[in-house]
């Protein structure tokens, strides 16, 4: 059996659908294809914190786009729960960061500066008792701490529900199937090959995360993204709620809008397995205890596991694929894939409809990691 469409996407996580969403703007009608279900890998489990200001990149290469992105979100919330309906509980949020001994405080002072020097952030460095006024449930072995205003919370999974809704209403469709290569001549995609039918597109792109390697004999390029397996406890916690997300001293809490806390994260070398481990849970449980002595009463409700796609430089890969004239790369943005989501999306739509984007992606295209077989 033969279709065609527009614009293929493979894969339904957040970057694949911002890719439609922004495409459905323009009014360039896309399919996409998702194996397993929307938002079914680590764009539905991701704790949902935006923080422009720090992480892998930034300060540093990822700064531009990743204070851009932010502000995309800003604007995409009202927008999207207007026209969809869904609720993906966007918030500006208070975290706080705390010291456990001399050697930690200068990494607060760096988050302090970082944020006071950013309009419409704010920072307050404080001492271990201002630190138990603010949140009693905080360890008492804590010295100082920060709390910091600006960043923002999300629900990831309804967020990018909100996105492919959105599309969907403005022409977009979604198939479930598995691809299994590509069709192409004179160096364009012509086609995707799926189970026993083949959809012929005018432009592809590729947004599977952590399963991108799958696509290099497809393209004929390198694709460095593998996978960062990352797990997260969401629990109950007895008595007074949490005000703030937590972390310090090898322990992070995020308390979420329905009452549950959630208690991470890993980062493990361990391939495409995605299996809940005892091992991960003894570390998460005994990193939260150590910030907040009450978690050891904290009741475990679930315990997720999923795949980050990192690249070797922890940079997203957004552009064009190298040797084709018509594939396009939306992936690697690692733990920064909900932050960055709009930017991709927007970046990628803009290069399909326009040919070129105002967004700071530039140093992220594919060619940075092979030389352009054709130009």
């Amino acid at each position: 059996m033969t279709d065609t469409t527009e614009i293929v996407i493979v894969g339904g996580g957040v970057a694949g659908c911002s890719v439609a969403y922004y495409l459905s703007l323009a009014g360039v009608k896309c399919t996409i294809i998702e194996q397993q279900g929307i938002g079914s890998q680590a764009s539905g489990f991701s704790a949902g914190g935006l923080n422009p200001l720090e992480g892998a990149g930034v300060p540093g290469p990822l700064s531009d786009v990743a204070m851009e992105s932010y502000l995309l979100h800003k604007g995409l919330f009202p927008v999207l729960k207007e026209s969809t309906g869904v609720d993906y509980q966007w918030r500006i949020n208070s975290v706080v960061k705390v010291a456990f001994d001399d050697e930690e405080l200068p990494e607060l002072r760096e988050t302090f500066d970082s944020f006071t020097a950013t309009s419409g952030f704010e920072a307050d460095m404080l001492d271990s008792d201002q630190l138990l006024d603010l949140e009693p449930r905080i360890s008492p072995d804590v010295i100082g701490g920060v709390v910091t205003r600006g960043n923002a919370s999300l629900d990831s999974y309804k967020y990018t529900l909100a996105l492919v809704q959105a599309a969907e209403m403005n022409g977009a469709s979604v198939r479930s199937g598995t691809v299994r290569g590509l069709e192409s001549s004179n160096g364009r995609v012509t086609g995707v090959l799926l189970e026993g039918s083949v959809l012929h597109c005018d432009q592809l792109v590729m947004a599977i995360g952590p399963w991108s390697r799958i696509a290099e004999p497809w393209m004929g390029g390198y694709i460095p993204v593998d996978p960062l397996k990352g797990e997260i406890l969401r629990v109950e916690l007895p008595g007074d709620s949490l005000s703030h997300d937590i972390s310090g001293g090898g322990g992070s809490v995020w308390p979420k809008p329905d009452g549950l806390v959630w208690c991470g994260g890993t980062e493990d070398w361990r391939g495409y397995d995605q299996s809940a481990t005892e091992s991960a849970r003894q570390r998460i449980v005994s990193g939260a205890v150590r910030l907040i002595p009450d978690m050891a009463r904290a009741r475990l409700v679930l315990h997720t596991a999923c795949l980050r796609p990192v690249t070797p430089d922890w940079l997203p890969i957004i552009g064009r694929v190298p040797g084709l004239h018509n594939a396009y790369l939306a992936t690697g943005a690692g733990k920064k894939g909900i932050l960055l989501s709009p930017a991709i999306g927007k970046a990628v739509a803009d290069q399909i409809t326009q040919g070129e984007t105002q967004l700071s992606v530039k140093d992220f295209e594919p060619a940075r990691f092979a030389p352009p077989l054709i130009e």
